[in-house]
């Protein structure tokens, strides 16, 4: 947004006798005179102070006095727009124009509240009526740029603001919306390259180091990322997010009790966020601090009721401590809640097998492969429950399956020839046996164990070449 339009004003600023002069105007009113340029001072007075209810009341009374100045005009529209009353703002603006049509502020400012009242062609055009005026205008350029990105036109708008840095390098907010659109269409180095740039301008920016360390860590760079939000920290330590994506960043560096800490940072900040509780649980579990990480899944839940990923959580932890009816109950819940997340469903299989309950198993691995149809392991997993069960023959079509979607796999092939042999196929079995072989060694030494009937069998060991 442009200034009030008093570009001298500190030129001639002096408070002590602006505060006089403003308790006067509050003082005498309309029962007073003013002249136009000491309602000029009030009035910037007031606005320097974010006064704008009083600034506007010092601008009328100088329209009343002047009602064709059209610097009144827009100055009435900066202000009616600063108090969130566009409509308003924007017949000012159009008094403004209808008495000076070529004045560039106004229209540019126009834009803007345009821009607010979410009416994006026309303030693109009210920018364009100023850049046929003054091609070159930075604040027409870079308004232009950030409706633009407003309307997800991003190249378009990185060649607007590319434009702009060109006419005016230090205008650090153009290298902060270059550093946001880079990212954007994923130019990460030409984004942070961005971003240093606009630090240079103004180091004290919090939202540009933040926005720094996100790119930093999406190209893994993680130590720079954290760095990044060390210095928004510096800046502005309450600054959540940055805490949050520090973790994020420790976390990603396996530096899981440092990244914790990070996270209950964010909750002083904020309070029960599920989230952030949720990030602590997974880095307890990481570390195998299993109850401290159930005890966080446990918190995320209680912020967030249907927190399907918070449920999974637990379900992990318990198995992993092997209380295998818990973890299955958790489990149940997760797939209720997000019951097309493959990943909760193979475990909520896994679990139901480690139970010994496998039709419930064979069910749970028909739904992984239904919603997951490339999954190998999920096929071999649910072929080895649907033998184990009595299923062979339809065991044999998901080993038949998991081996389309990987042909070179041994154990699928080593496992398949039990299936057939189950089924009185003992010559397909020996070539399978045969495959696994060749593709792997290692299975001649678990064969002995995987089938030690066949192994005593002096004809299998023959076919197989076992004895030679």
């Amino acid at each position: 947004m442009f200034n009030y339009g008093f570009e001298d004003f500190e030129e001639f600023k002096d408070d002590s006798r602006l505060e006089d002069l403003a308790a006067h105007f509050e003082r005498e009113g309309s029962d007073s005179y003013f002249d136009s340029d000491t309602l000029e001072e009030i009035a910037s007075y007031y606005f320097e102070q974010g006064r704008f209810e009083e600034s506007l009341r010092v601008v009328d009374r100088s329209l009343e006095m002047h009602p064709y100045s059209s610097d009144g005009w827009m100055r009435r529209g900066i202000l009616l727009n600063n108090l969130g009353r566009h409509h308003e703002a924007l017949e000012a603006y159009d008094e403004a124009l209808g008495m000076n049509p070529t004045d560039i502020e106004t229209l540019v400012n126009k834009g803007i509240t345009l821009d607010s009242v979410d009416e994006p062609e026309k303030a693109l055009l009210a920018y364009s009526y100023a850049l046929n005026l003054d091609p070159n205008n930075d604040e027409a350029l870079f308004n232009t740029g950030v409706t633009l990105e407003r309307l997800n036109r991003i190249a378009e708008a990185v060649a607007v603001f590319e434009h702009c840095a060109e006419r005016n390098p230090e205008h650090p907010e153009v290298w902060y919306e270059l550093g946001f659109c880079y990212d954007r269409v994923g130019r990460e180095q030409d984004s942070v390259a961005s971003y240093d740039r606009h630090l240079d301008i103004d180091p004290y920016s919090h939202d540009a180091w933040y926005n720094r360390g996100i790119v930093l860590n999406r190209i893994t760079r993680y130590r720079e990322a954290i760095d990044s939000y060390d210095m928004a920290l510096v800046i502005s330590e309450e600054f959540a997010s940055a805490h949050y994506n520090r973790g994020n960043a420790l976390a990603n560096l396996g530096e899981l009790s440092e990244a914790i800490s990070s996270y209950k940072r964010v909750l002083e900040i904020e309070g029960k966020d599920a989230a952030t509780c949720y990030n602590i649980a997974l880095a307890f579990e990481e570390l195998k601090l299993f109850e401290s990480s159930i005890h966080y899944f446990e918190k995320a839940i209680e912020a967030d009721e249907t927190y399907a990923e918070a449920w999974y959580g637990l379900g992990c932890c318990y198995d992993a401590m092997e209380r295998f009816e818990e973890a299955l109950s958790y489990f149940n819940r997760a797939v209720v809640l997000s019951p097309e997340t493959p990943d909760f469903w193979h475990a909520k299989a896994d679990c139901a097998y480690n139970l010994g309950r496998l039709p419930e198993a064979a069910n749970a691995y028909r739904t992984v492969v239904k919603v997951a149809p490339k999954n190998r392991d999920a096929w071999m997993d649910f072929a080895e429950t649907l033998f184990e069960s009595g299923a062979v023959e339809e065991a044999l079509n998901a080993y038949k399956t998991a081996l389309s979607l990987k042909p070179d796999c041994a154990q699928t092939y080593f496992h398949q020839a039990k299936a057939l042999f189950a089924l009185g196929q003992p010559e397909e079995s020996i070539r399978s046996l045969k495959m696994a072989f060749r593709l792997d060694p290692a299975q001649l030494e678990e064969f002995p164990r995987a089938y030690p009937e066949l192994f005593r069998d002096k004809d299998i060991r023959r076919m197989l070449d076992l004895d030679n």
